[in-house]
């Protein structure tokens, strides 16, 4: 039994002793951005040694040549250079691999003692984030929230342009109270990009389910809204929120007037307001706000200018993103913008919103709302959208509260100019709800953007 402990020991010892290895070399690696400033510092210091020796009249130079041939010479009297040389380059190598390893330990030991992650790794996972696209990403709800956590891995820039239309639940409730705009759909944009502790991420989600006047808000809600009362301004507070949370990227809102939403309906009906629009009772026609034109922030606009890729979706059709195109200087810049724009379309119709409507039907709806700000040609001009789906029963519990897949006639499309794109979006795995799948999504769109750069 010792003998066998003592087997295993030795093997553990020998594991760890090559994890060690491998780990000190990927240091030497492109791409950390770490070693040129270790080779910067190196060169600092001889410079620095070379200038005190100049101010000196150059004697401990001539010191330390002295002592050096001297000691070289006492070192090849009793072993040959052929064992010396090799022999102190080993050791000289050993000596910068343990204080190399050493020292990054401490680093991180300093800057996240709990954190499993060895610094090498983070480093080349920021570094390789830091390469990725410039990604403009436009919508709200939910289906945007979903993007976010799944562009993460591609990309640290990233931009979130997000709806600020909603005045239902703790959202409505905060909104007519304290006068600040919704922050329902900014909290959830946030949690997506955190690299923060999972603890912190869930705090910020955390919903109340009891207590006079905190049942139904969120603490993310109420923190967001504490941090506008505080600083004066919405912007200002999402700001301050993405640095507690580790934001990779950024969040804007598409504007920062209080916008309210109104909806004409097919049988002549108009109703206001995000939360009922979501449940008319007839088919939509077009969607309009009050007050009309509202301005883009600055941030909006720069992102937009600076952007790879544009993205459209998913997310409510007309409550989560037509409200974005009612801001008629995003538009503009969506419009001026060279990158390629996508729009990814729902994988199931919302019952009183999106009735019977396809692929088609949606881009319809959007092209609609483009021709009421006189833009005639097509913005998004591609298109992303569901793999046809197998019959299941998670399909049939769907259809029996009203909501369908949304069918892509993909001829039909490519006909009429758009370039269509389908791709299992909802995962391969089966789970409890029809939705997209952070994953499948932010690869297929991935995908779509490494074909447009090696066609263009």
């Amino acid at each position: 039994m010792a003998s066998k402990r003592l087997i295993r020991t030795n093997r553990g010892k020998r594991k760890d002793f090559l994890a060690r290895s491998r780990r000190a070399i990927r240091w030497l690696l492109p791409g950390l951005v770490v070693k040129r400033w270790m080779l910067t510092s190196g060169l600092g210091l001889l410079l620095a040694l070379l200038g005190a020796a100049i101010w000196a009249d150059l004697r401990p130079i001539y010191w330390m040549i002295e002592n050096l041939i001297s000691a070289l010479g006492a070192i090849t009297t009793f072993l040959p250079r052929t064992i010396t040389g090799p022999l102190v380059l080993l050791i000289g190598a050993a000596l910068l691999l343990l204080g190399q390893s050493r020292s990054f330990e401490s680093i991180q030991q300093a800057l996240a003692p709990d954190k499993e992650t060895v610094l090498v790794d983070a480093l080349r996972a920021k570094s390789k984030l830091n390469r990725g696209p410039n990604i403009v990403a436009i919508g709200g709800g939910t289906g945007l929230a979903t993007l976010l956590n799944g562009l993460k891995r591609y990309s640290s820039r990233i931009t979130a342009i997000v709806t600020v239309a909603d005045d239902g639940g703790s959202s409505g409730i905060l909104r007519r109270e304290m006068g600040v705009q919704p922050p329902g759909d900014i909290r959830n944009c946030l949690a997506a990009l955190s690299n923060e502790e999972p603890l912190l991420t869930r705090l910020f989600q955390y919903r109340f389910s009891a207590g006079s006047g905190l049942e139904g808000h969120s603490f993310g809600n109420l923190f967001l809204s504490a941090l506008t009362a505080i600083t004066g301004n919405f912007e200002t507070a999402i700001t301050a929120s993405s640095r507690v949370l580790a934001v990779q990227g950024s969040v804007v809102p598409a504007t920062n007037v209080d916008v309210r939403l109104w909806a004409e309906l097919e049988n002549g009906q108009r109703i206001e307001g995000e939360s009922a629009i979501g449940k008319a009772p007839s088919p939509i026609i077009r969607i309009g706000c009050l007050p009309e034109r509202p301005p883009a922030l600055p941030r909006a606009i720069e992102a937009i200018a600076n952007a790879d890729l544009i993205l459209l979706g998913p997310g409510s059709l007309y409550t989560s993103l037509l409200p974005n195109l009612l801001v008629p200087e995003l538009v503009e810049a969506v419009q001026l913008s060279n990158a390629p724009k996508l729009y990814i379309c729902n994988l199931m119709t919302q019952p009183g919103e999106t009735d019977g409507l396809d692929v088609t039907g949606h881009l319809r709806a959007i092209e609609a709302q483009l021709g009421v700000l006189g833009i005639k040609n097509k913005i998004f001009g591609s298109v992303l959208a569901q793999d046809d789906m197998e019959p299941s029963p998670l399909i049939d519990y769907y259809r029996a509260r009203g909501a369908y897949p949304v069918i892509c006639n993909r001829r039909a499309l490519k006909s009429q100019g758009y370039d269509v794109m389908q791709a299992p979006l909802q995962g391969l795995r089966p789970t409890a709800t029809l939705r997209h799948d952070p994953r499948s999504l932010s690869l297929a769109i991935m995908r779509f953007y490494r074909k447009y750069k090696r066609v263009s």
